[in-house]
């Protein structure tokens, strides 16, 4: 487990050795700390960061729910880079409380 941004982060698939946690810490941002996952992939020796909502999240469309993911890798990275996925993991509650905060 992996604490960024406040959040607890597990590494749910690593390809080619795409994970690095400091470039992780290094470029991640504040906004996505709302995603359930977060997918990061390199090219020209860059990290981008993308999140994706868990299927049944009301926020996810089509785009952004982690079933596209293996699409986003296909069509938007470059061939064979190596990348990671990421999921935020909720503990003791405080996902709960903080979605629950951004209701109100």
């Amino acid at each position: 487990m992996h604490i960024v941004g406040n959040k607890v982060y597990e590494v749910r698939l690593e390809h080619r050795d795409g994970w690095n946690y400091e470039m992780f810490r290094d470029r991640y941002s504040d906004v996505l700390g709302r995603y359930d996952y977060i997918a990061g992939d390199w090219g020209f020796n860059q990290l981008r960061l993308r999140g994706f909502f868990k299927e049944d999240n009301p926020q996810a469309s089509k785009e952004s729910s982690i079933t596209y993911f293996q699409d986003y890798i296909n069509e938007y990275c470059n061939f064979g880079c190596a990348y990671f996925l990421v999921e935020k993991v909720a503990t003791n509650g405080s996902d709960e409380d903080e979605q629950a905060a951004d209701e109100e």
